[in-house]
């Protein structure tokens, strides 16, 4: 073991490491602590004698050890502490290959599937890294140099690194590793600068000098939650490499993919590359979140993002641990202390913005399908929904309303009647979305396609090296690529949406193939030779290559080359079409969108992208919902009943009965297949849609308050159990199931030929929703009735829950009386509130023209008070109050000290036709 010894602000050159605390005081302190090379030197010994004694064992087995005798330090590293130093793909990894980087290389069995298991080429405990050559305080924390003075194997490394360490606030540190030299690509994502150094932290930082490493601790139980001198840092130009022991196997986030929840740390890589490919397990999908949450031993959480937008690839091994490996820029780390896993997720937006608030329609249920045919088809969709009096806020088309799939042109013959078709949608209080992709077709005759010959003119599509517009292949066939990083592009955009919107008023966009996606790899021309579009090192990408089904890595853009901007385009598009939406409609945005990086919730909501209309895509939706609420992008839900593939009307009954619970519930279908919408199966099927629907906008009021929340404080709407519950360890693995907020438990059946379903109900008293019968759990998995026209769910004992009588369009539900939902603790009390403004105007809250009420029950009292009002509160009433949970029959109930009629069945005490407007505050006892 290596001797540490605290640091001061100047540095005593003959120590051999050094380490420095966050808060210290900056004399030497006689005999330093030890920051160890794994965690804890007692693990260490542990392994190296459990390690020492199987090679002991395995010599004597088989008569000695073939081959040239392994160097100790090799055979001292466990198993799963091996970090890969040989992880590019397609090798065969020999032993003379993994020698030539000065490694370890030692064969183990290959696991079953052909997944990757142990590395045979790993780091020795002395490989060459950085050391650290001083640290010095700064007003916000401290600034260091880093010195390689051995080259690793990638070319150009860099040889002296600036370290920058900013105690941000008590629950945030920043620690950023950048050339010291010379500048580097950096994220153009506006974040949030210290004024101050943070004065009570509640983390603690000490470094090792060499090998360089960071031990983060968290002050309250001494977790280390970070230790990178578990593997050298790399940092070439094209190959950044930092690696760290994990204090937990519970890690979530790094998206997007597709898998449980919980991630798996058995030698699984997670590649972040924005790819446009079905969604499939082990893929690198249609956007990158480079953010993990980590759920500590005693339910703690911390948070670890990396601001970087590169090809990026995070493998996690059973150390526990992980390697982050990117391509470029600079390792930009933020880490959040929580300690809650709420406040985690509230302290990332707190960097990355907090998601924009939805218009309340967004909320209701949206319709599509790629293959209508025509606007008449389209039109008899959506009057079927009507006629069957089945909810329906949105109407949506996909490319096939084009003239030749070219944005911004309708079909002439098709799709002649779709104003028409607008005017009736908003006549029923509905509204129109249109699908929109970044391609413009490029072969068209010269002036006769305005938006290539004016983004031509004035040079706003991706170019190539040599300077020309970068031409691939999408929908209308030949395209070029819009440039939303250059502003220019953003005006443009907006005068393409200002003239369609004239002939048709649409009121979303839906952004999709915004990957980019390109049918061709890279261009018509392919890609240039060069370290960008073949750099020394491609992560584990689908189809091995950078410009796999998208444009070349090293195409031009403004603001850096495409190689830099690729994970970025997306969230590009979304901000220059938030933009265009506002100063043309002047009211909320509403956008979905398939790409996505962080701070896009600011922009727009997601939708999971083309999945399959197959039971485990189903299931896949819930850890997909769960990721994206991590990832500050609530507004998120999948093509409820599948997109591609043929549904049935059990699958799309169950899928309906859980889509109604995603946040943005759309039901989506591909051309070629038979409709799914509601109206398409029996009337029993059609029946249960139809009332899960209504459940849905019903519980409207509750569900658009949690997005205010989300847009406020960084909330997550769909949440997971163990947010609530973090303490409970058997929520740690839950993804079958969520919460709305932290009150309402959805349940749903997720497989074929049940009329039952098991769930978890964590410890504590839970009621039905539609009965306000209670169920007193221990924290336990409980089976519940669920046949076909059944969803399960479940109010938490202490929540308020306002709801409304629903209509068929949010419009219509919001004039309605309020019921509210009271779930009494085993103490008798509870808590809600509401959020109620105009549902669609821009900044009500910032304006201040909005309502808040708080509600509160203590002592046999409801109270409801009223924190801030406007005019649109006086048109509403609450008509009604459910208590769930009364033991006791009361004699009566007073209304603002007027007795009131109630009725009480089954402990649910009903008191109706209150008819308090929502603008005053009331009290109501039961004695």
């Amino acid at each position: 073991m290596k001797s540490y010894q605290k640091l001061t602000t100047t540095v005593p050159q003959p120590a051999a490491c050094w380490v420095e605390e966050e808060g210290a005081a900056s004399t030497p302190t006689g005999r330093g602590k030890l920051a160890p090379w794994w965690v804890g030197s007692g693990l260490l010994v542990a392994a190296v004698l459990l390690s020492t004694l199987t090679v002991w064992v395995l010599q004597q087995v088989s008569g000695g050890w073939p081959g040239p005798t392994l160097p100790p330090k090799c055979l001292l590293v466990p198993e799963s502490h091996r970090f890969d130093c040989y992880p590019e793909r397609r090798v065969v990894v020999t032993q003379e290959l993994c020698e030539s980087r000065g490694c370890c290389f030692i064969e183990s069995p290959p696991p079953a599937g052909g997944k990757r298991g142990v590395p045979w080429c790993f780091y020795p405990p002395d490989f060459p890294s950085y050391t650290l050559e001083s640290l010095n305080q700064t007003a916000l924390g401290m600034v260091g140099l880093l010195v390689r003075r051995e080259k690793a194997y990638y070319p150009r490394d860099i040889e002296m690194l600036r370290l920058d360490v900013e105690f941000e606030t008590d629950t945030r540190l920043h620690i950023k590793i950048t050339d010291a030299a010379n500048p580097r690509y950096e994220v153009p994502l506006e974040v949030p600068r210290a004024v101050k150094k943070a004065e009570n932290p509640i983390y603690s930082l000490d470094f090792s000098r060499e090998p360089f490493g960071v031990l983060l601790r968290r002050r309250a139980t001494g977790t280390v939650l970070l230790n990178t001198t578990v593997a050298p840092l790399i940092f070439a130009d094209q190959f950044l490499q930092i690696a760290t022991s994990l204090p937990s196997r519970f890690l979530y986030g790094l998206g997007e993919h597709r898998g449980t929840f919980l991630h798996s740390l058995d030698w699984n890589t997670l590649t972040l590359w924005a790819r446009d490919v079905s969604p499939t397990e082990t893929f690198n999908l249609y956007g990158a979140h480079p953010f993990y949450l980590l759920m500590e031993e005693g339910g703690d959480a911390h948070g670890v993002f990396l601001l970087n937008s590169n090809a990026m690839e995070v493998a996690l091994q059973p150390a526990p641990g992980l390697t982050w490996r990117t391509i470029g820029g600079v390792l930009d780390f933020y880490i959040f202390l929580g300690p809650d896993p709420n406040m985690v997720i509230q302290q990332y937006q707190q960097v990355i913005g907090f998601p924009a608030m939805p218009p309340l329609w967004a909320l209701g249920f949206h319709l599509c399908r790629w293959g209508y045919g025509s606007s008449n088809e389209t039109w008899q969709t959506a009057r079927a929904m009507r006629n069957y009096q089945i909810p329906q806020d949105a109407q949506w088309n996909d490319i096939d309303y084009m003239d030749g799939y070219r944005d911004f042109t309708l079909d002439p013959q098709k799709f002649a009647s779709l104003p028409s078709l607008v005017e009736d949608l908003h006549k029923h209080g509905q509204r129109y979305v249109m699908i929109l992709d970044p391609g413009i077709s490029s072969t068209n005759p010269r002036g006769s396609y305005w938006p290539f010959d004016e983004g031509l003119r004035r040079g706003l599509f991706l170019n190539t090296t040599q300077g020309q517009p970068l031409i691939g292949q999408v929908w209308p066939g030949f395209t070029a690529f819009a440039d939303f990083s250059n502003p220019d592009t953003q005006q443009w955009w907006l005068e393409n949406l200002q003239r369609f919107h004239a002939h048709v008023p649409f009121d979303g966009l839906w952004i999709d193939m915004n990957e980019p996606s390109n049918f061709m790899d890279g261009s018509e021309d392919g890609c240039p030779p060069g370290e960008l579009d073949s750099p020394p090192y491609t992560p584990a990408v689908l189809g091995d290559s950078l410009s796999a089904k998208t444009v070349c890595a090293s195409a031009k853009q403004k603001a850096s080359v495409h190689y830099n901007l690729h994970n970025l385009y997306g969230l590009m598009e979304a901000k220059a079409t938030a933009s265009a939406l506002i100063q043309i409609r002047g009211k909320r945005p509403f956008i979905i969108s398939r790409s996505t990086f962080p701070s896009q919730g600011q922009y727009s909501g997601h939708w999971l992208g083309d999945n399959r209309s197959q039971w485990k895509d189903m299931y896949y939706s819930i850890p997909g919902l769960l990721s994206f609420s991590l990832f500050g992008i609530p507004l998120v839900g999948a093509d409820i009943c599948g997109f591609s593939g043929s549904t049935s009307e059990e699958l799309c009954t169950r899928w309906m009965q859980l889509g109604a619970f995603y946040p943005f519930a759309r039901n989506h279908n591909t051309q070629n297949e038979k409709a799914q919408d509601p109206t398409a199966f029996s009337p029993a099927a059609r029946t249960a849609m139809k009332d899960v629907l209504l459940t849905r906008y019903s519980l409207l009021p509750f569900l658009y308050t949690l997005f205010h929340r989300a847009h406020l404080q960084g909330d997550t709407v769909a949440r997971p159990l163990f947010f609530e519950f973090p303490r409970d360890v058997a929520t740690l693995g839950l993804d079958r199931q969520f919460l709305w907020g932290r009150s309402l438990l959805v349940t749903p059946v997720l497989e074929p030929g049940v009329d039952s379903v098991t769930g978890y109900v964590p410890r504590g008293v839970w009621y039905n929703f539609y009965t306000g019968f209670s169920v007193n759990s221990s924290g336990e998995m409980m089976k519940m009735s669920a046949p076909l026209e059944h969803l399960n769910l479940h109010v938490r004992e202490g929540a308020i829950l306002p709801t409304q009588k629903p209509e068929t369009t949010s419009e219509m539900t919001r004039r309605n009386p309020l019921r509210l939902i009271v779930a009494l603790s085993q103490s008798g009390t509870a808590w809600g509130d509401l959020f109620w403004d105009d549902g669609e105007s821009l900044d009500t809250f910032e304006r201040g023209s909005y309502s808040y009420l708080v509600f509160n029950v203590t002592q046999n009292i409801f109270t409801s008070t009223v924190l801030h009002a406007s005019t649109e509160a006086t048109e509403v009433t609450i008509d009604t109050l459910s208590i769930f949970g009364v033991r006791e029959p009361p004699s009566k109930v007073l209304l603002n000290g007027q007795e009131r009629p109630f009725s009480l069945n089954n402990q649910v005490l009903t008191v109706s036709d209150l008819g308090v407007s929502l603008s005053q505050g009331f009290s109501l006892w039961w004695l």
